[in-house]
């Protein structure tokens, strides 16, 4: 005999291995701890076998566990858009959303396609542009949802992330080695004050070798070993690498990935696509930093 799955479990099991805890995915689901602790019960039930492995503080899933969820995110987001498509296909408008340009990837293309299975018909714009140009944006109203990049967080945003800056370079590179170092930054980039706050504190002789508007420039001489960057930990173009420096360039500071959305009033009519899409990019931010800090768990174990 044929046995269902229940979507409603799926979905328990989905936000549990996202938010790492059970507690967390009752908070995100809007259910009682008890409530997602027996849909996972039933689920396991229902497979005959365990789906995570409860020994450590932390919940982590076991094999079984791995090879069921990217089938229930799947089935999961079909779901979601049959319910989307079928009870709402009158949803259509322009949603603005602006995003750092070095925070697009590898987070936002995820993001804007499962948006566009639930939602074809509302269009986003995604604006790449600087946390200071993007607050203003949102505070004219002329942006919906932004996330930015700061050291800290103003009333009315959520902070996603926290993470580390490193040093970036050509991989393989050695602009790093030479004195005094040469940076390469636009020029409202609101990380390079704190860089060159760091390399005075630790005497190191520096010059802004690249100083540019244009974020491709930047890129383009850092990966010609021309100069050195900064960026968010995990957030690195494919033109860049990590600079394994050894102690040789100093510690930087870790900066907040915020998001700031329009609640429904705000919003008007689209109120509903831009919640779903807030909490899309909310989920996805959150996901990507978990699943580089299992990486670098086990780069460090092996």
């Amino acid at each position: 005999m044929r046995r269902n799955l229940d979507l409603t479990a799926l979905r328990s099991f989905v936000a549990v291995a996202d938010t790492g805890g059970v507690t967390r995915a009752a908070g995100a689901l809007n259910l009682t701890q008890s409530a997602v602790s027996m849909q996972l019960k039933r689920l396991e039930e229902t497979l005959g076998t365990q789906l995570f492995d409860r020994s450590n503080r932390r919940i982590a899933l076991t094999g079984a566990g791995e090879q069921l969820l990217s089938y229930a995110r799947r089935m999961v987001q079909l779901n979601d858009e049959v319910v989307a498509r079928m009870t709402d296909p009158g949803h259509e408008g322009e949603i603005v959303l602006g995003v750092p340009c070095d925070i697009v990837h590898p987070a936002v293309p995820e993001v804007l396609r499962r948006f566009n299975a639930v939602y074809p018909r509302m269009r986003v714009n995604l604006l790449s542009s600087y946390t200071r140009s993007l607050k203003e944006l949102y505070s004219q109203g002329k942006a919906q949802i932004i996330l930015t990049t700061e050291d800290e967080c103003d009333a009315g945003g959520e902070t996603l992330v926290e993470l580390p800056l490193v040093w970036v370079g050509a991989p393989g590179g050695k602009a790093w080695r030479e004195r005094p170092l040469r940076l390469a930054f636009e020029l409202r980039c609101i990380f390079r004050a704190s860089v060159q706050q760091a390399l005075d504190a630790a005497g190191i002789p520096w010059e802004m070798a690249v100083d540019s508007e244009s974020t491709r420039t930047v890129e383009a001489s850092v990966s010609a070993d021309l100069a050195v960057h900064a960026q968010l930990e995990g957030m690195y173009s494919s033109y860049m690498a990590p600079i394994s420096h050894g102690g040789a360039l100093p510690d930087l500071p870790a900066m907040r990935i915020n998001l700031y959305a329009m609640d429904g009033a705000g919003a008007g009519a689209i109120g509903g696509p831009v919640a779903a899409l807030r909490d899309e990019l909310r989920s996805e931010y959150r996901r990507c930093l978990r699943r580089d800090h299992d990486l670098a768990r086990g780069a460090a174990a092996a």
